[in-house]
């Protein structure tokens, strides 16, 4: 199987930086990404964060888009519930317009942050799973330039009308989503960097239950993970050290520490926090390149997919690119390709 690579971007701030250096580094990690060959770049929507640089995917896309010539650009996802689905149409029909053929529109039902900060990004947004089912009918909709359901008196069309569409794409944790995205002919990604417990099983149903659309005659799949890629082994025990420390944090609770590997380099972790350390390394990939390849096939084998997504957290930003390098050069993948 002809292994696919893409890039997640979480737009993360670093101790010791800054929002601003954050996106200048996504400018520059897309270009190389770009030059590299790798097949889509997607951008995280998350709010209320003193961690992640932006809750705004659709700005970055416009961003990169003219600093790149082939790579594919989307969100990973869009969190549909935060937003009128008009407006997120719009958006995206602008940017299919200004790059056509390399928008996709990744769909998530999560809040991206708390409650209360989806409540006020979105007033009447009850979290209702049936609301979210409806958002993406009328998404489609908006692109096939079709009557919204129970609209009946005029024809709502999301400006600019143009001949091509966006790829649509709902992420999913979960067997639930897949099952929306088969039965709506929609791509669909598995988020294994939230749940590493289902996902050869979800991405199984979604083949079997695909109802093939206009849009997307046959399934698509993808899978995402935490990964870092460097030959030295030292510097890879630091990484795993790190991501085991943050995504122990968040499940604590503690969403905006800032911390390098020197900070927790040194603790000592109890017998329970030791149990979700290691659940929680089914989410990352951590690895010199031979590892990392041999993991990936397996990761792509197990699921049955050939397209990985990878988000890569590091402690200074030549590590993080570094890695990406690393992972282009031990799968062979060629710009075009």
């Amino acid at each position: 199987m002809d292994i696919k690579l893409s890039v997640l971007d979480q737009t993360p701030i670093r101790k010791g930086s800054n929002a601003n250096e954050s996106l200048q580094e996504t400018i520059q990690l897309a270009k190389l990404a770009d030059e590299l060959g790798y097949t889509r770049y997607w951008l995280s929507e998350h709010h209320n964060s003193e961690m992640l640089a932006t809750g705004s995917p659709e700005l970055m896309i416009a961003r990169l888009g003219a600093d790149t010539k082939n790579i594919r650009l989307g969100s990973g996802g869009m969190m549909m519930p935060n937003h009128s689905t008009l407006r997120i149409a719009e958006n995206f029909r602008v940017l299919e317009a200004l790059y056509p053929n390399r928008i996709d529109l990744g769909m998530g039902r999560a809040p991206g942050g708390d409650r209360v900060t989806a409540h006020l990004l979105n007033p009447s947004n009850n979290f209702d799973p049936k609301d979210y089912i409806q958002q993406l009918k009328d998404v489609k909709c908006y692109f096939n330039e079709e009557p919204i359901d129970g609209i009946s008196e005029i024809m709502i069309k999301a400006i600019p009308s143009i001949t091509t569409s966006p790829d649509l794409w709902i992420l999913t944790s979960s067997g639930e989503s897949a099952l929306i995205a088969a039965y709506m002919g929609m791509a669909c990604s598995f988020a294994q960097f939230i749940n590493p417990i289902g996902g050869a099983e979800a991405l199984k149903v979604y083949r079997e239950k695909f109802v093939p659309s206009p849009e997307l005659p046959e399934p698509q799949t993808s899978v995402g993970i935490f990964g870092f890629c460097a030959e030295d082994e030292e510097k890879v025990k630091q990484v795993q050290a790190y991501m085991d420390y943050r995504l122990l944090s968040f499940e604590k609770g503690l969403h905006n520490i800032q911390f390098d590997y020197n900070d927790i380099k040194d603790i000592k972790y109890d017998a329970y926090d030791m149990q979700r350390i290691d659940r929680n390394r089914k989410r990352t990939i951590i690895g010199t390149p031979d590892v990392m390849k041999e993991r990936i096939i397996a990761l792509s084998t197990e699921l049955d997919t050939n397209e990985v997504i990878i988000s890569t957290y590091t402690s200074c930003t030549e590590d993080r690119l570094n890695s990406y390098r690393l992972l282009a050069k031990v799968f062979n993948i060629k710009k075009g390709e």
